[in-house]
């Protein structure tokens, strides 16, 4: 068994519908109610929640959005280079890792409404980060757009969003 394959078999990671593989590691017990929280929430939501992550070098993670601010912490493996699309059309990357004198930064928040994706930047390689977000996730919150509506969107950013979105 590879190194990757023994670590997405001993912390029972599955799948992500965005690419990668995950598991939920932490949910706040409390919740913050629906009246507390801006009206695009349908419902309360937890105070926060964690999860690992994996991605590849084979397996990006597409170009996707939450509501929530979203804060990535680096853990081992090759680096991570995060691209983002904001909400008025500015596009950014930012490379996620354990090389500071390089420019890399062991942790970076998305903002929440941002879109973004994430992809692996050494070849035949993997990343192991985890992610924490507050209010804590919900699918209800995730949006996984088809790359026709998001060139739609960001026509000036069709060939990233190409590269880096499933369908």
């Amino acid at each position: 068994m590879t190194p990757l394959e023994t670590l997405i078999k001993q912390l029972d990671l599955l799948p992500h519908p965005e690419g990668g593989y995950y598991k939920e590691t932490y949910r706040s017990q409390g919740d913050i109610i629906k009246e507390s929280l801006p009206e695009a929430y349908g419902g309360s939501r937890s105070y926060a929640t964690g999860i690992y992550f994996v991605l590849t070098s084979d397996n990006f993670s597409s170009f996707h959005k939450i509501k929530q601010d979203e804060m990535w912490h680096f853990y081992d493996g090759a680096p991570i280079l995060l691209h983002i699309i904001s909400e008025a059309g500015v596009y950014t990357k930012h490379t996620i890792g354990r090389n500071i004198s390089a420019g890399e930064v062991p942790q970076f928040v998305v903002q929440g409404g941002d879109w973004f994706a994430a992809e692996v930047i050494q070849p035949d390689s993997y990343a192991f980060v985890g992610c924490t977000v507050a209010p804590g996730f919900s699918f209800e919150d995730f949006v996984l757009p088809a790359r026709k509506e998001l060139v739609a969107l960001f026509p000036e950013h069709t060939e990233i969003i190409r590269r880096l979105t499933h369908q």
